[in-house]
């Protein structure tokens, strides 16, 4: 034969190139579709739901975090401190209860007493002529009031609100007390001197705010309904 590849050559690189082709067929084998994935490594690992992945946290673990933080709509007690502290910046809720306290045992004193003086200090002009109408019929029947206030269990504020410059505050007091009347031949006609009641009363003070005294008086009184 001359230069050049011979039939037998050709023959031959065939056979050399299918054998490859078949080497590399065997290694590097086919997709069928059920290889498999690669491992990824923003996923949970197979079989593992998100909430076992320390990593993973879902939205609806944060939620009732967020629904417990919102803030709780104002209440109309709360409402009505607030614009009586804007009228008055010095009204301050725990002077003004110590206040109503001691105002309360004063004024359940100088009504048993008759201490007209007092009560003017404290008593609208309204609740001054009640109580002293209350003072005056007793005295005429000959009788007193025998009241002891034993303590105030409980001093709760109801209702406050501004009526144009007026502060209003509402508060319920709980107390224990032994009343009784008594008349002039010492005998009790109403009440008992040895029994301890508890008696709630509602009570509403007032304060004009565009005034320099500080003092509230009180303006209605109420039992509880």
């Amino acid at each position: 034969m001359g230069g050049g590849f011979g039939i037998f050559d050709i023959i031959l690189f065939a056979m050399l190139a299918a054998f490859l082709v078949y080497r590399l067929r065997s290694v590097l084998g086919k997709r069928t579709g059920h290889e498999n994935r690669r491992p990824d490594s923003f996923s949970p690992p197979d079989g593992a739901s998100e909430t076992e992945n320390d990593n993973v946290v879902a939205l609806s673990d944060r939620d009732p975090e967020v629904r417990e933080t919102e803030p709780e709509l104002e209440s109309p007690l709360s409402t009505g401190l607030t614009q009586v502290k804007i009228a008055d910046p010095s009204f301050e809720v725990e002077l003004f209860l110590q206040g109503a306290q001691a105002a309360f045992e004063m004024i359940i004193n100088a009504y048993a007493t008759g201490d007209g003086k007092t009560l003017n200090t404290l008593l609208s002009a309204e609740v001054f002529e009640n109580f002293a109408g209350a003072i005056r019929s007793r005295e005429l029947a000959n009788n007193t009031q025998e009241s002891t206030l034993v303590g105030i269990d409980s001093t709760e504020f109801l209702e406050a609100e501004m009526q144009s410059d007026d502060a209003m505050i509402t508060i319920k007091f709980v107390s224990e007390q032994i009343n009784a009347t008594i008349d002039e031949n010492g005998e009790v006609v109403d009440g008992d001197r040895n029994a301890v009641m508890t008696v709630t009363d509602i009570w509403t003070f007032a304060r004009d705010t565009r005034l320099s005294d500080p003092n509230w008086k009180l303006v209605a009184t109420r039992s509880p309904s």
